[in-house]
């Protein structure tokens, strides 16, 4: 079984993965390696921070790896808040205060449009290499659902009627942006 690095110590986005990969692939977490590093995701797009925090985990601990970026893009705020999603509302990733913000920012929109896209970053064998997943939905008035984490109380996926929050971690895994493109990884992983 092949081992390979998620760059990442969010046990939310980690147990989402493991659960998509199964016994496809071994994954390990940041910490698992003994990275306790806050790595800088300073580029203005998604891709742009997964290659960053994917090249970083093979310049400093030389294993093979990927990383992620996931966000949140409002078709009435021209793609806001994008790649500052986790730090919408500030440094500190509050999810409520993230929410609340975005919430204050539609209350007289209409256009409740909004899509989830996640970019993975693979380096793998000295090569880089990208998957991309999109789940397009909208944007409610008010948060429903226990589950989940991030904007999930607030975006209902097309062909639902019930937020990311409210539909369980397995039926979300199922459908989701990050569950689309960790499929491709998973797929380009088995056919190497």
């Amino acid at each position: 079984m092949k081992t390979i690095v998620f760059a990442t110590n969010n046990s939310h986005k980690i147990s989402e993965v493991r659960d998509i990969l199964s016994e496809k692939i071994h994954i390990v977490s940041l910490k698992d390696i003994g990275c306790f590093d806050e790595i800088p995701e300073t580029a203005d797009t998604l891709t742009g921070n997964a290659l960053l925090k994917a090249r970083y985990v093979k310049e400093h601990y030389d294993y093979d790896c990927f990383a992620d970026d996931t966000g949140l893009e409002v078709e009435a705020l021209n793609g806001a808040p994008g790649a500052l999603s986790a730090r919408y509302a500030g440094d500190n990733h509050d999810f409520n205060a993230n929410m609340e913000k975005l919430l204050k920012a539609l209350e007289s929109e209409k256009n409740r449009r909004a899509r989830f896209r996640t970019v993975i970053a693979l380096i793998f064998e000295g090569k880089e290499y990208f998957f991309e997943g999109i789940i397009n939905g909208l944007i409610i008035s008010e948060k429903r659902g226990k589950t989940g984490f991030g904007y999930d109380p607030i975006f209902i996926p097309d062909g639902y009627d019930r937020t990311f929050a409210e539909l369980g971690t397995e039926e979300k895994n199922r459908i989701s942006h990050r569950a689309i493109a960790v499929r491709e990884l998973a797929d380009f992983l088995q056919k190497r």
